[in-house]
C-alpha cells in the first residue's frame, strides 16, 4: 500500500525528449520506476530511451494505458501540459516545472478542478514510493522503505528528513514534495490527509515554510480527525526578515499568522510534535512512533 504512486503506476513524461525530460526519465527509469512511454508533440512514432514517444497524451493514454505523468514542460506551455494530462484522464499530475506564471496555473488549477486528477506541485521534486516508483527529481538511494510519511514544501528538506528517518531504521511509505509556489495543486492538509488514512503509514513529517496557511490548514484538520499517527513538524524560515520572499514565491510573510513562531505555536496546540532544527526530524520520529 502507498499513496499516489506504486509499481503498478503506469507513468509517461511530458517533455520527454528534452534535456531535463531526459535526464530525470533516465534515473527513473533506472530506479525501476515503470515508465511506458513519454510525450513531445511532433515526435510521436520515435522512441526515446528504449520507449515510445508519443504526439499527446490522449495518444499515451489510448495506447499504454498510462495514469501518472510527470512534467518538464517549459514554464510557459506547463499549465497547457497540465490541462491536457487531466483532460485525457491521467489520475496523477506531478509537475517539476519552476516558475510557471501565476496567472496560467489559476487557469490551469480551475480547469482541472472538476477532473478526476490529483496535481502535485508545480516547484516540487515529485512524489517517490521507494523500491516502487521514483517520479521526480530526488536522489533515489537516500530512501528506503518503511512506514513513515513525508510531506514537504522544500526539495532538499524532504531528502534530508527521509536521510534521517533511514538513519533511524524506520524507512518511508511514501514522500510527496507539494511545491512552494503560491498555487499548488495538492495542499500540506491534503497531503497529510493522504499519508494519515495510508494504512502502513505510522507516523507522518510535515515540513512547511513561512508564508500562507497551509501548514495551519494542516494542523486543524489533524487535531479535528483524532487520528491517533503521530505527525512531526518543522517549519523553514524561521530567520528569515519579514515581508522578504524567501527562496519559494509562496513564502512571503503576510501578517502575524504566518511567521514561523506563529506556525509552530498553532501545530503544538494541534498535536504535532514540532521540532525547532531539521537536524532533530530523525530523532523525534522515532521517539514518537515508539
Amino acid at each position: 500500500m502507498s499513496v499516489l504512486v506504486n509499481k503498478d503506476s503506469k507513468i509517461i513524461v511530458q517533455g520527454f525528449t528534452g534535456s531535463e525530460g531526459t535526464f530525470h526519465a533516465s534515473q527513473m527509469i533506472e530506479y525501476g520506476t515503470n515508465v511506458v512511454g513519454g510525450v513531445t508533440p511532433g515526435k510521436g512514432g520515435q522512441t526515446h530511451l528504449d520507449k515510445p514517444v508519443f504526439n499527446t497524451v490522449q495518444d499515451a493514454v489510448d495506447q499504454v494505458g498510462a495514469d501518472t505523468t510527470i512534467i518538464f514542460v517549459p514554464p510557459a506551455f506547463a499549465a497547457d501540459a497540465i490541462m491536457e494530462a487531466a483532460n485525457a484522464g491521467i489520475k496523477v499530475i506531478i509537475t517539476i516545472t519552476e516558475g510557471i506564471p501565476v496567472a496560467d496555473m489559476i487557469k490551469a488549477a480551475d480547469y482541472i478542478k472538476d477532473k478526476d486528477c490529483r496535481l502535485i506541485g508545480p516547484n516540487c521534486p515529485g512524489v517517490i514510493t521507494p523500491g516502487e516508483a521514483k517520479v521526480g527529481i530526488m536522489p533515489g538511494f537516500v530512501f528506503k522503505q518503511g512506514k513513515v510519511g513525508i510531506v514537504s514544501k522544500s526539495g532538499t528538506l524532504t531528502y534530508e528528513a527521509a536521510d534521517q528517518v533511514v538513519k533511524q531504521g524506520l524507512g518511508i511509505t511514501t514522500a510527496i514534495g507539494i511545491g512552494g509556489d503560491p498555487i499548488i495543486g495538492t495542499t500540506t492538509k491534503e497531503a497529510v490527509e493522504l499519508l494519515i488514512n495510508d494504512p502502513e503509514t505510522e507516523a507522518v513529517v510535515m515540513i512547511g515554510e513561512i508564508g500562507g496557511q497551509l501548514e495551519a490548514d494542516a494542523a486543524k484538520w489533524y487535531k479535528e480527525s483524532g487520528s491517533k499517527k503521530p505527525v512531526v513538524g518543522f517549519i523553514a524560515g524561521e530567520t528569515a526578515p519579514a515581508g522578504r520572499t524567501m527562496g519559494h514565491a509562496g513564502a512571503i510573510v503576510g501578517g502575524s499568522d504566518d511567521t514561523a513562531q506563529a506556525k509552530k505555536a498553532i501545530m503544538r496546540d494541534c498535536g504535532i510534535h514540532v521540532v525547532d532544527s531539521p537536524a532533530e526530524i530523525g530523532k523525534k520520529v522515532a521517539e514518537v512512533i515508539g
